[in-house]
């Protein structure tokens, strides 16, 4: 009788510590997807929300912030070979309410975002003191020319949030 008992006694043990075990490892429950306007009261009792951001700018205005999904990285050629590679990040300072657009036609965007870099390696923005006021300054303005000629008049600024260069 043991015999036949015993298996049944073992699986029983082993169920129950895998439930156990399942229970007490399984992950928090997911908050529910809040609409528009919960959103726009924890932005407003926060500050800001996840991802994008309505703030006050100096001239009294409100801008929202949208930060660009991925980083862009620049070859730097020198002599027929990549000298140097230069990683950017992107934030854009736009007009509230407008961050569904602009990810909606990123992939658009992105595309013109790295013609302007591509054409500012090749003309030596970044080499040399590539963090110079007067190099960034040139290349904010051509990223905002051509997410005003991608986007229209929803963008206010580009916003270079990290730059780094890795030499060869």
């Amino acid at each position: 009788m043991l015999r036949k008992f015993l298996p049944v006694l073992l699986a029983m043990i082993g169920l129950g510590a895998g439930l156990g075990a399942g229970l007490a490892l399984r992950p928090a429950p997911q908050r529910p997807e809040t609409d528009s306007s919960e959103r726009h009261m924890e932005a407003t009792a926060t500050g800001h929300k996840a991802g994008d951001s309505n703030v006050r700018t100096d001239d009294g205005t409100v801008a929202e912030y949208v930060k660009l999904s991925n980083q862009f990285v620049i070859p730097v050629i020198e002599k027929g070979r990549v000298a140097s590679m230069v990683v950017l990040s992107l934030s854009l300072e736009i007009l509230p309410g407008q961050a569904e657009a602009i990810h909606l036609r990123e992939p658009k965007l992105r595309d013109a975002f790295l013609q302007v870099m591509f054409d500012h390696a090749n003309v030596g923005g970044f080499s040399g003191s590539f963090t110079d006021g007067s190099n960034l300054v040139v290349l904010r303005e051509n990223l905002g020319e051509a997410a005003a000629m991608v986007l229209g008049p929803i963008v206010r600024s580009v916003l270079i949030t990290d730059i780094a260069r890795q030499d060869s």
